[in-house]
Parts: structure tokens; sequence; C-alpha cells
């Protein structure tokens, strides 16, 4: 079917598998390897969903004129009909196809629906999963061949997320030897239960939190945009840039994020570093600018404390607990506040498919004859551990294992697990819920 008046296809922006800044990919040949004597022992991955379409039509009059409807989600379908077409014994192949349809009725292939995985994010998740696979089976040997046993799959209940994840595991399972089918299940949380984002839909205390702290952003930072106007407010209907405007400034640059991820032309005001980099600043501190020890134990300190659990019961049960590999599937909101609240956040707004890995590393005892060069500093014990975290191809140096003692000499960014362990206990809540309740507090 043509294409219809506000409509983009992929086929009209070039390179449709170019990564476009800020998305950078996994970098393989730049992984630091570990200091010797340390060895890998699990690796958990948290990871924002790929390129997709906005979550709400903005900014589509002219003059900004970005096209209401997105074609960009072909392969979609295919995959979905090719998932679908088992066939049953006596039956005929049933897959019928999805498409969207308008209100007025009418439908145009390969529609993506608002906020939808476009072709290009299950491309570059697809890719994702391939550099995994480079990473801990080819280069590092620290997956088998065929890994199923050794893998944790989790994800948000968000299709976008879903479908992210399908694809990493499409790209981590691509040799003959590989059964996808023998892989772990998906799984995730009901609602009450969903620790993977800050859960503000089931923690009252913490939605009003962070209600109060983005009121506060309001009043400290429009002042700030309400310079921006004067080159901006045409392309939204002549409306001031506010961080509780309408559109809201968060909704402004998400629709500017997903255009440009894509290569669909965006007006040049958006893409003036003097212009943009005021609008991300108060948008960073409307959603992650409060970092009260309150806010973090309620938001993010339930998945740290579910991280620590299972690299505890790694080292309590070595090889007699299989998982190695266990990959989180999830929001850029989460991704930025689980660097705010280890405070190593860089104040820019995560980008598609941006990840967090957090690698438990053993050392081994010292044979005799074989001196590593931190054997001087303390205990060689075969119990000690380390936990190193990456973002975006970089270790991040935790200011909680700072001070000496509390890292591998030499090596800040390997955090003693002791110390790590330590951290996230004081962020982790006694009792979630009761924690959680408005009725708990004066």
């Amino acid at each position: 079917m043509a294409l219809m008046t506000g409509d983009v296809s992929q086929s009209d922006s070039p390179s449709p598998v170019t990564i476009r800044p800020p998305q950078v990919p996994l970098d393989v040949e730049g992984y630091p390897a570990a200091p010797d004597g340390l060895e890998l022992e699990q690796v958990h991955i948290y990871i924002r969903h790929g390129e997709r379409t906005p979550v709400a039509v903005r900014l589509a009059d002219p003059p900004a004129s970005i096209p209401p409807h997105w074609i960009m989600c072909k392969t979609a379908d295919d995959f979905w009909r090719a998932a679908s077409s088992t066939r049953l014994s006596g039956q005929h192949n049933v897959a019928p196809r999805i498409g969207v349809e308008r209100r007025d009725g009418t439908s145009v292939e390969g529609e993506c629906l608002l906020g939808q995985l476009t072709d290009l994010g299950r491309k570059s998740t697809l890719d994702y999963g391939a550099a995994l696979r480079r990473l801990y089976i080819d280069r590092l040997g620290f997956l088998s061949e065929s890994p199923a046993g050794q893998i944790y799959l989790r994800s948000t209940s968000m299709p976008r997320t879903i479908d992210s994840l399908k694809q990493i595991v499409h790209g981590l399972c691509s040799s003959a030897n590989c059964n996808q089918h023998l892989f772990p299940p998906i799984v995730l949380r009901n609602g009450k239960d969903e620790n993977l984002i800050g859960n503000t839909y089931h923690c009252k205390r913490l939605a009003l939190l962070q209600l109060e702290f983005a009121n506060a952003s309001a009043i400290a930072f429009n002042p700030t945009l309400e310079k921006l106007d004067k080159k901006l407010s045409k392309y939204i209907g002549g409306k001031p840039v506010r961080i509780d405007g309408k559109p809201r400034a968060s909704g402004i640059l998400d629709t500017i994020r997903a255009a440009t991820a894509h290569g669909i032309k965006v007006p040049p005001e958006f893409e003036d570093k003097s212009l943009m980099e005021p609008l991300e600043e108060a948008i960073v501190s409307e959603w992650f600018g409060d970092k009260t020890e309150e806010v973090r134990r309620l938001g993010m300190g339930p998945l740290l404390a579910d991280l620590s659990r299972k690299m505890q019961s790694k080292v309590d049960q070595g090889a007699q607990d299989p998982l190695k590999l266990l990959i989180h599937s999830t929001h850029d909101t989460t991704i930025a506040a689980l660097c705010s609240t280890l405070d190593v956040y860089d104040e820019k707004w995560p980008p598609f498919t941006s990840s967090i890995t957090f690698e438990l590393f053993k050392r081994h005892p010292v044979s005799q004859g074989q001196k590593p060069f931190w054997s001087s500093f303390g205990s060689t014990s075969p119990a000690d551990y380390f936990v190193r975290m990456r973002y975006q191809n970089k270790n991040m140096v935790l200011p909680a294992c700072a001070e000496q003692g509390k890292h591998l000499p030499g090596h800040p960014e390997f955090c003693t697990f002791t110390t790590f362990r330590a951290r996230v206990k004081e962020l982790t809540p006694s009792n979630w819920e009761e924690e959680c309740s408005l009725g708990s507090r004066p």
C-alpha cells in the first residue's frame, strides 16, 4: 500500500542500520581484560531497549513536521509470522499478519505503534547479542558454545523490552550448535513485584517524592528554559518550553532523540548544543536530581538487592550455581537511576541500547612460585571476590570503593565484593512495602 501524507519509512532515511550518536555499539575489541589472577565468575547486564518510535505524537505540525506515522516495523510482522507458523499435525500453518489501524480505518503495512521497537531497534539489539557472543564465547571462553543453562533472561512487561531481549538472544545464539529452544524463558514480573524500574505505581512514597522533586525542578529550571522559547516555541505551536509544559520538555527530547536515531531530519535548532544541553540538563534534573538515600532505597534498592543476592549465591556455591550471564531488558530510567544511585551518573540521558554490566571476579589463591603483584597487599584466600561496573564501554570507579582496602590495589574499578555488598545493604529497604506506604509518615 502506498504511503500517506505524514508517513515516514525506513527507506526515507539514509543507512537504515547505521548506529548514530549518542548510540554506541558494544566494543568487543576494546574490552579490558582483568588482571592476571582474576577469573570472571558471573555477569549481570542491564540494557535499555533498542530504537523505538516516540511514545506520543509531538512536533508533527509545520515547521517541525516530524511525521506522526512511522513505517518502520516491517520485520516485526515477519518475525511474528515466522514464530507463529509451526505446523501442527493435520493442520495448516496459521500466521496472520499484524497491522496498525488508524482512526479513519486506514492502514499501511509495516506501520509502528507509538513506543514500538522499530526494525532499526531490532537490528541494533540483534547486533548487541552477537557482540555478547563474540565477547563471552569467542574471545573470553566464559560461556560454552551452547550456553542455555548458564543464562538468565528477564524483561519488564513492555513489548519493546521483551522484543529487544528476544533479538539479543537471537544474536547470542547464532551457531549451528546453539538451539534457541533450549534457552530459558524470558521471565516477567507482575507490576506489584517489578523492580527493574523505580516502581512508582506500587510505591506511593516514591511517587510522591519524585513528583515533589519534579515540581521543584520546574521552579528551578523553567527560567532557564524560558530563554529557549525564542528559537524552539515555534515548533510546538507557540507554546513555551517548560519542564511541566504541554508538551513536557522531556516529551520534546524523546521525540527528537527517536527521530535522530532513525536518521529523520529534525529542525536545525534541535541539533544545536547550546540549545539542547540546557534542555537535557533540566530534564535530567527533573527525573534524577533527587539523590537522597530514601529515593535510592525505594527506587533502585530492591534491584541492587537482587543483584547482590545472586552474586552471593555464586560466591557461596561456586560451580554448583550454573548461572553465568544474567540479561535484564529495561528502560532509560533504570540505566540512569542505577548510575545515579551508585554515584557514577554522567548527567546525560541514556541512549538506546545503552547498557550497564556488573562483573563478579574471583581471585585465585597464590600458588607456590607465583606471586601476583597484589599479593603483598592482603589475603590470598580463595574467597576473595571483586565487582567491576561498566557503562557504555567504560569502567566505573565507584566512590563507595575508593578508599584503600576497598578495591584491588592499583585497580580502583575492581571493588571488593564485601564493600559492594555492604553498600547495597545500606540501599536495601528492610521492608519495601512498609517504607513505600504514605501512612507511615507524618
